[in-house]
């Protein structure tokens, strides 16, 4: 089995109150500390099913503009997602299976460019705008019962598990690969940051408070009682992680390296992107009603989150 990253956004970052204050709130936590942060997904290559975890940001999705105030910033464009993948040596045509850890825009948007491969997705999240007029999804009711403490899984072929871990959305899911003796923890929003494995916080996005905390717990629990490489769509730790093959020790924290971020050299064009699930707000779509011009409690219509998780594009 061969796992590789998807490489297509860097040199972003997550501040500490989105990252850690989903429970105790934002306003607990520094926002001037803002961790690593990145955007890939990833592939698992079993000789037999070439399987992608996700399938990233729609082409063309602009790059937002990083303030001091932020919230959160996806970073810079490395490729687009396609290119990244080919770059690791895969063509859209190889893909035989996609597993999708949650509906949003970072993790669904170039679905439709795998119109053969079949496409695995919790049943719950079969509603989402994302995934409209997708004819190639089979919905998954997770029917293979517990794979360790999880309690409902879905088992897709020889060492790969796709797993039910509700709250960031409530339709979301993990994936699970076993090889050489490590179980490599594939995962969507579960934590943004590792920091935020290891501190046992939640972020502030989720559908679903009280689901998200049991999530969370069980993932720790896992973690605690089996070696596992821990590998995560918003973080470079996520690829790190794989690439040194490093079993995660939530009592012996990696050294955290935070974000070193110019806010200086960044124009904006009036357009607004939700760091959450990509969407792009563009005044030309809405009357010419400039962004700033919105109500406080206007939300994103795709992800339902307030203004403040916007950035300008």
């Amino acid at each position: 089995m061969i796992i590789k990253a998807v490489k297509f956004r860097k040199d972003g970052f997550y501040s500490q109150p989105f990252a850690f204050g989903g429970e105790e709130g934002m306003e607990k936590f520094d926002l001037s500390v803002r961790y690593r942060g990145s955007l890939q997904n990833y592939v698992i290559d079993t000789g037999k099913d070439v399987i992608l975890v996700d399938t990233g940001l729609p082409a063309g999705t602009p790059e937002e503009v990083p303030s001091e105030k932020a919230l959160a910033y996806t970073g810079k464009d490395i490729c687009s997602y396609i290119e990244a993948l080919a770059a690791i040596g895969y063509k859209p045509e190889q893909v035989t299976k996609i597993l999708l850890t949650h509906k949003h825009a970072d993790h669904s948007g170039e679905l439709r460019s795998f119109p053969n491969a079949e496409i695995f997705v919790n049943a719950e999240e079969l509603s989402a705008a994302e995934l409209k007029d997708i004819k190639n999804i089979t919905p998954v009711t997770f029917d293979d019962g517990a794979y360790y403490n999880f309690p409902e899984s879905k088992k897709i072929t020889d060492g790969v598990y796709y797993i039910k871990a509700k709250g960031h959305t409530l339709g979301n899911s993990i994936v699970i690969a076993e090889s050489d003796g490590l179980f490599y923890m594939l995962h969507g929003d579960i934590t943004y940051v590792d920091e935020a494995l290891y501190e046992n916080k939640l972020s502030v996005v989720y559908e679903d408070a009280a689901a998200a905390r049991l999530t969370l717990d069980r993932v720790r629990e896992f973690i605690r009682n089996h070696k596992t490489v821990y590998c995560g769509t918003h973080t470079p730790q996520g690829y790190e992680n794989l690439e040194a093959k490093r079993v995660m020790d939530l009592d012996n924290p990696v050294p955290t390296v935070l974000a070193d971020i110019d806010f200086s050299a960044q124009k904006a064009s009036g357009k607004y992107v939700c760091s959450i699930c990509g969407y792009v707000y563009d005044p030309a779509e809405h009357d010419g009603v400039a962004f700033e011009d919105l109500p406080d409690d206007w939300k994103c219509p795709r992800c339902k989150q307030p203004k403040s998780k916007f950035n300008p594009a």
